[in-house]
């Protein structure tokens, strides 16, 4: 081969090798994690959510999104929970690492010899409430305006897990309605076969109010504002995992956190990102509802100035008040205490 040829040889390959190198940089994805470059090696992991996706689980979406897992070195899948997806279980049946539980469900099942231990208690504030007609059916000529009001009224509650803090409720007040199961819809309550239903406010009561409610007609009474102050969503792993796999756990944490942050600082990005999981799923909801609940499940996990809680922290006192109603209307094998049931960065510590 002449001196020619070879230099003209060497030209077209490093001309090749330009263009198959902004081919590829042309078709990479671009990473949507702030500046740090994730680990090469990605360990996989993933969170059972506790219900149907919703804006109440924003902050993993968001740290999924915009690659605050993948930063920590982690690769999760996250799996919707919903009627037939009882999070806890998934956990101590060893099919996912991480879920997102209430305090009061897993306080029991760790009673119950499932050794769950709390990583981060992301809801602090309760959302569990009571929504009335003001003018009840069953007497119209009456009017609800307290929550004593509702003594000897028909209301209907939720059932299993969610019982709890209406019957705490009811106790705090002595009061004794008559009480109904109530399932998950909220077609007693809107064609008036009870004066009173339970309700998240994040959820149900907008829903009402979308569903035709007007405002006015109705009073809700917000639990933690009548002497029942249960912390509520929290991620759990079992006790083996934790003490096995100390750092994979406290990156999940941080990473959850770091999502959480960033779905209050973006709320509309956020919303985008929530509606394309309940579109996926086909879910009967709409971007105002998401709004909504986006909303208020922000306030009740970022405490306001003077809040008794911080961020992601469980207070000793939350717990005790948490473990003293569940015993006062069930029995416990077993009585956790809060060291064994909490990790140390989970604890809130007074100043």
């Amino acid at each position: 081969m002449s001196p020619l040829h070879a230099l003209l040889n060497r030209a077209s390959l490093a001309c090749c090798g330009l263009v198959l190198a902004l081919t590829l940089r042309a078709e990479a994805p671009a990473t949507q994690a702030p500046a740090n470059t994730p680990p090469a090696e990605l360990k996989p992991t993933a969170l059972v959510l506790l219900w149907h996706h919703q804006a109440q689980f924003a902050g993993y979406y968001m740290a999924l999104e915009r690659g605050f897992y993948r930063r920590e070195g982690l690769d999760v899948t996250l799996r919707r929970g919903g009627p037939d997806v009882r999070p806890a279980d998934e956990l101590a049946r060893g099919r996912t690492e991480f879920c997102v539980a209430m305090l009061a469900s897993a306080l029991e099942r760790r009673a119950n010899g499932r050794p769950l231990v709390l990583l981060s208690q992301i809801v602090n504030r309760s959302n569990f409430s009571l929504v009335a007609w003001k003018r009840p059916p069953s007497e119209p000529s009456t009017t609800i305006k307290e929550l004593s009001d509702l003594d000897g009224h028909p209301v209907s509650i939720w059932e299993a897990d969610l019982r709890l803090p209406y019957l705490a409720c009811f106790d705090v007040q002595k009061i004794e309605p008559d009480i109904l199961p109530q399932y998950y819809a909220l077609s007693l309550f809107f064609h008036h076969g009870v004066d009173a239903c339970a309700v998240m406010r994040y959820n149900e009561y907008h829903r009402l109010i979308q569903h035709g409610v007007h405002p006015d007609d109705i009073v809700i009474f917000n639990l933690w504002e009548h002497g029942v102050t249960l912390p509520e969503d929290g991620l759990y792993t079992l006790e083996r995992t934790w003490q096995e796999q100390p750092e994979k756990c406290a990156a999940f944490v941080k990473a959850s956190l770091e999502g959480w942050r960033y779905a209050r600082a973006h709320p509309e990005e956020t919303l985008d990102v929530v509606m394309r999981y309940v579109e996926q799923d086909n879910l009967p909801t709409n971007r105002p509802h998401m709004r909504w609940m986006l909303g208020e499940i922000l306030d009740s996990i970022f405490p306001a100035e003077n809040s008794p809680w911080s961020l992601g922290k469980l207070s000793p006192q939350a717990f005790a008040e948490t473990l003293k109603l569940i015993k006062r209307h069930s029995s416990l094998p077993i009585e956790p205490t809060f060291e064994e049931f909490t990790t140390p960065e989970a604890r809130h510590v007074a100043p």
